[in-house]
């Protein structure tokens, strides 16, 4: 479970340095099943690189934790409403 946690070296992760999360214990972004998400996602809440950080997982399919602010459920949404629009943007 340890590798879901960390970033893997050589990755562009500059952005981890301004993160509200730095320091925090990162159990905290990996609830068990059905556990309150709500600490976590306040962490998130005022984070500058909370976007770099939802894009990361996004581009890395991180399909466990809290990252950007978004849970697994909600940033597999996202990638679906997003491959949705650039089908439309495609064939319009």
């Amino acid at each position: 479970m340890e590798d879901r946690r960390r970033i893997p070296i050589g990755s562009d992760r500059a952005w981890q340095d301004e993160a509200n999360c730095l320091g925090v214990d990162p159990d905290l972004f990996f609830p068990e099943r059905g556990a309150s998400t709500r600490e976590a996602k306040e962490v998130c809440r005022g984070c500058v690189v909370k976007n770099g950080c939802l894009e990361y997982a996004l581009e890395n399919g991180e399909k466990f934790g809290i990252w950007g602010g978004l849970s697994e459920r909600e940033r597999r949404r996202l990638r679906r409403q997003r491959a949705q629009g650039n089908r439309g943007t495609a064939s319009a």
